[in-house]
C-alpha cells in the first residue's frame, strides 16, 4: 500500500528506490483495496506533533468517532511523515485529526472519496502568519466510476425494452404482419420441397390444417395481471438484492434507519400476498368451498409456510450438521406464513358475499369497501396500538423507554446492546440470543454486538398491518371491478393519505422524525411509506396491464405466477452454476452485477417455461 506514496506529493528518491514503480500501481490496485475503497496517505508536517485520525460515515447518525490511524512526528526536519489507511467510498467521511498528546482536536472535514482513488491529506501551518493548520486533500490518482456499470447495464435493458416494443407495435400493423407471415410460409415451403419432396405424411402434418394451441389460462377463474405483475416485480428484486445486487451499497439493506433498493422488495411482496389473499379466498367462497375447509387449508399453507422457511433459514448440509442450539427462528416465509393466516382468518371470519356488479347501487359510490369491514380495522387498530404500546412504554432492562437506535457505537455508544429497544429485548427474550440472526444490518456502521432479528416478533405485528393494506387494495379492485375512474380514485386516495402520515411521523427526515423509516424494526413510517408507494404501482398497473392491455407484464409476470417456487429455488440453489461462479476479479462490481443479472435473468427464464409448461408450484 506504502508503494502508492510514489502518487503523492513530497515522494523522496530514497523511497522511490526501494518501492514499485508507479506502473505497478494498477496490477496492485485490487490486491491492495477492496471494493467501495480508496487509499488516504496521511502527511504529518507539523513538527513534534504526533497526530491520530479519527473517521466516521456520515450515514451513522450520532456516533463515536473510531480510531483510523496514527500518524507520529518524522523526526527529521523538513521531512514528512507518512501514514497510508485504507477509506470507505460508499459515503462521504468524516476525518477528524487530534494532537495524539495534547488530546485535542487540530482539524476536521468532510470528503466523498472514490473508489480506487488515491489521495492525500497534508497537515501544515497556514501561511498566515497567525500560527493555524491547514488540512487540504489532493487528488494522487482518480478514482474510477464505480456506477458505470449500473447505468450501462440499465440503458441496455432500456433498449431491450424498446425494441420488443417497437417488434410488438410492428407486428400489430396488418401489412408488415402479413408480410412476415407470407415470407415465414415461402420459406417453410421451400424447404419442405428441398428437404422432404416425396414424402406426403410428413409434409401434411407440417403444412396441414393442425394449428398452434391456443393460449389458455393456467387457472379457470380470471385473474388481474397487475397483481401477478406486481408480485414478480417485488419477487425479481428480492431475487437480484438477495444474490448481491453487484456488491453496491444501495442494493443492500440499510444499516438502521432510511431506505434503499433492498429494503422495498419484502413490504411489497407482504402488501400484494394480502390482495391476493382476498381475491383467492372470495373465488373459492363464491365456487360454494366452506368457511371450516377453507380454515383447514389456511392453517396447512401456514404451516408448511413456516417449516420451509425454518429449513431455508438455516445452514445446509454444505456447511456440516445442524446444530439445534443455533437453529434460527424467525425468518422471510415464517414471517409471511404468521402474517397470512392472521389475515387471512381475519378476512374469512367477517367474510361477507361481494355483489357481481354495483354499478347502479349507490352505495357503491361510498366508502363501502372499508365501512363493511369495520370488524377488521378495529382488529388492525388494535394490533398498531399494542406494537405502539410494547415499543414506546416497554421497560427493557439497561435501554432508555421507547428506544429506537440501533446501540453499538450510535447515541455516542451510551447504549451498546440497546439494539431495536423492545422489538430486540423481546426476541431474546422470547426465543434466545443463539435463535435469531446473527449477523444484523447495522453492525455495518454501527459496530452492534448483540444479536438482532429484522423478521422479530414485534415487527410481525406490522407486517400484518401492510398485508391488510393490500387486502384493502383487493377489495378495492373487487367492489369496484369494471369501474376504473373509481379504482384509481381510491388508489390515489390511498397513497396520498398514507404518504400525508409518512410525513408527520418522520418530519420528512431520515432520523428526527418521532418514528423513523425502520426496516429493521418495521416501524409504522416504514409501513405506511411503502403501501403509499405499492398503492402508486398499481395505481399504475392497473389502466395500463388490465384496462387498457398496454403492457402484458411480460416478463415479471412468469415468476409472479410461480413466486413461491422462485423464493424457494433462488435460495437453494445460489451456490450453484449458473447462479454463481468464481469471478476473475472478486473485487469488481462489473463482475459481480454481471453475475446476479444473469443469475436472475435465469430464474426469469425457468418461470417462463414452467408457465408456458403449465406447471405451477402452489402451498
Amino acid at each position: 500500500v506504502l508503494s502508492a506514496a510514489l502518487l503523492a506529493p513530497g515522494g523522496s528518491p530514497e523511497r522511490d528506490a526501494e518501492a514499485a514503480p508507479p506502473r505497478d500501481l494498477d496490477k496492485k490496485k485490487h490486491g491492495e483495496l477492496k471494493m467501495d475503497q480508496a487509499l488516504l496517505l496521511i502527511h504529518n508536517e507539523l513538527r513534534g506533533t504526533n497526530l491520530t485520525m479519527f473517521w466516521n460515515s456520515e450515514r451513522c447518525y450520532h456516533c463515536l468517532f473510531q480510531v483510523l490511524v496514527n500518524v507520529s512526528w518524522s523526526g527529521k526536519p523538513g521531512k514528512p511523515s507518512i501514514a497510508a489507511v485504507a477509506v470507505s467510498t460508499q459515503h462521504g467521511s468524516l476525518l477528524q485529526l487530534n494532537d495524539t498528546l495534547e488530546e485535542k482536536e487540530v482539524c476536521r472535514l468532510e470528503y466523498k472519496f472514490g473508489e480506487f482513488g488515491n489521495y492525500s491529506l497534508v497537515v501544515k501551518h497556514a501561511h498566515n502568519g497567525v500560527g493555524e493548520i491547514a488540512c487540504d486533500i489532493v487528488v494522487n490518482k482518480k478514482p474510477v466510476d464505480s456506477n458505470l456499470p449500473v447505468r450501462i447495464a440499465f440503458l441496455i435493458g432500456v433498449a431491450l425494452i424498446i425494441a420488443v416494443s417497437f417488434l410488438r407495435f410492428l407486428l400489430s400493423l396488418d401489412d408488415f404482419h402479413n408480410w412476415i407471415s407470407k415470407a415465414i410460409n415461402s420459406r417453410e415451403t421451400d424447404r419442405l420441397i428441398n428437404s422432404e419432396l416425396g414424402s406426403p405424411s410428413r409434409a401434411a402434418s407440417i403444412g396441414g390444417d393442425a394449428q398452434p394451441e391456443a393460449w389458455r389460462p393456467p387457472t379457470a377463474t380470471p385473474r388481474l395481471r397487475c397483481v401477478d405483475t406486481f408480485r414478480g416485480i417485488a419477487l425479481i428484486l428480492m431475487v437480484f438484492v438477495n444474490y448481491g445486487g453487484g456488491k453496491y451499497w444501495y442494493f443492500k439493506h440499510s444499516s438502521w434507519n432510511g431506505l434503499t433498493v433492498a429494503d422495498l422488495v419484502f413490504p411489497w411482496f407482504v402488501f400484494i400476498m394480502g390482495s391476493s389473499v382476498f381475491l383467492s379466498m372470495t373465488s373459492i367462497l363464491q365456487r360454494g368451498c366452506s368457511k371450516f375447509r377453507l380454515l383447514g387449508k389456511i392453517a396447512w399453507r401456514s404451516f408448511l409456510l413456516i417449516c420451509i422457511g425454518v429449513v431455508i433459514v438455516n445452514p445446509n448440509y454444505c456447511l456440516g450438521p445442524l446444530s439445534w442450539d443455533k437453529v434460527r427462528i424467525p425468518g422471510v416465509l415464517q414471517r409471511l406464513g404468521v402474517t397470512y393466516f392472521v389475515v387471512a382468518v381475519l378476512e374469512l371470519i367477517f367474510a361477507k358475499p361481494v355483489p357481481e356488479s354495483c354499478a347502479s347501487e349507490r352505495s357503491c359510490f361510498s366508502l363501502r369497501d372499508i365501512i363493511f369491514s369495520w370488524p377488521q380495522w378495529l382488529f388492525i387498530l388494535m394490533l398498531e396500538s399494542i406494537w405502539l404500546a410494547l415499543t414506546f412504554f416497554l421497560p427493557v432492562p439497561g435501554c432508555p423507554t421507547g428506544y429506537l437506535g440501533p446501540g453499538g457505537i450510535g447515541d455516542l455508544g451510551k447504549y451498546p446492546n440497546c439494539t431495536g429497544g423492545a422489538a430486540g429485548y423481546i426476541d431474546r427474550l422470547l426465543l434466545g440470543d443463539d435463535h435469531i440472526y446473527q449477523h444484523p444490518s447495522s453492525a455495518v456502521l454501527y459496530h452492534t454486538q448483540v444479536a438482532y432479528d429484522p423478521e422479530g416478533i414485534l415487527g410481525t405485528i406490522n407486517s400484518i398491518v401492510m398485508a391488510f393494506l393490500g387486502v384493502q387494495a383487493g377489495k378495492i379492485l373487487l367492489y369496484y371491478k369494471d369501474q376504473t375512474k373509481d379504482i384509481l380514485i381510491r388508489f390515489t386516495a390511498w397513497c396520498c393519505f398514507l404518504g400525508l402520515i409518512s410525513v408527520a411521523l418522520t418530519k420528512f427526515s431520515e432520523n428526527e422524525g418521532f418514528i423513523p423509516i425502520n426496516k429493521n424494526l418495521w416501524s409504522v413510517s416504514y409501513v405506511t411509506t411503502l403501501s403509499s408507494f405499492a398503492f402508486f404501482i398499481l395505481l399504475i398497473l392497473y389502466p395500463i396491464v388490465d384496462v387498457k392491455g398496454l403492457w402484458t407484464g411480460t416478463p415479471f409476470f412468469y415468476p409472479g405466477m410461480n413466486s413461491i417456487l422462485v423464493y424457494v429455488g433462488h435460495e437453494v440453489f445460489e451456490n450453484y452454476f449458473p447462479f454463481q461462479w468464481k469471478l476473475q476479479d472478486n473485487q469488481s462490481h462489473k463482475e459481480h452485477l454481471t453475475q446476479n443479472i444473469v443469475a436472475t435473468a435465469v430464474w426469469v427464464l425457468i418461470a417462463y417455461i414452467l408457465y408456458k409448461k403449465k406447471v405451477f408450484w402452489k402451498i
